[in-house]
C-alpha cells in the first residue's frame, strides 16, 4: 500500500517481466497478512480472480518492503513472510507463477522466492 514502493515495483516488474501494465492489490503489511494462515484472504483472492479473468494475469508478486509501519519486523522476518506468502498462493493452484519481492531502503528490488 505504501506509495514509496509502488512506482519502483511497477517499473521493475514491467522491465523484468515484459508486461505493459501491472494490477495492484494492496493492503497494509500484506506480506505479514498473507503469511499468517489464520488470516482470511478471501477479498484478496477475489481481486486476483478479477485480474486473471479481465487482464489474463499469469504472474502474482508478493511484495514486502523496508520500513513497513503496518508490519514492523526485521528484513529477515519480512523475507520469511514473503516466502510463506508465495507458497500459500501457489498452493491455491491459480495457474500463475508466484514471485516474492523485497524492496530495500534504497528501493532496490530483489527476488526472494519464485515458484
Amino acid at each position: 500500500m505504501d506509495g514509496r514502493v509502488q512506482l519502483p515495483v511497477i517499473k521493475w516488474i514491467m522491465e523484468n517481466y515484459g508486461v505493459e501494465y501491472v494490477d495492484m492489490i494492496t493492503a497494509p503489511g500484506i506480506d505479514g497478512l498473507m503469511a499468517d494462515r489464520g488470516n482470511n484472504i478471501k477479498d484478496i483472492l477475489e481481486k486476483i480472480s478479477i485480474s486473471k479473468k479481465v487482464h489474463s494475469t499469469n504472474q502474482i508478486f508478493i511484495v514486502g518492503h523496508h520500513d513497513c509501519l503496518a508490519n514492523p519486523v526485521t528484513s529477515d522476518v519480512h523475507k520469511k513472510q514473503i516466502i510463506e506468502s508465495v507458497y500459500r498462493i501457489k498452493k491455491l493452484n491459480l495457474n500463475c507463477n508466484v514471485i516474492g519481492l523485497w524492496v530495500d531502503s534504497r528501493s532496490k528490488i530483489q527476488i526472494v522466492h519464485e515458484i
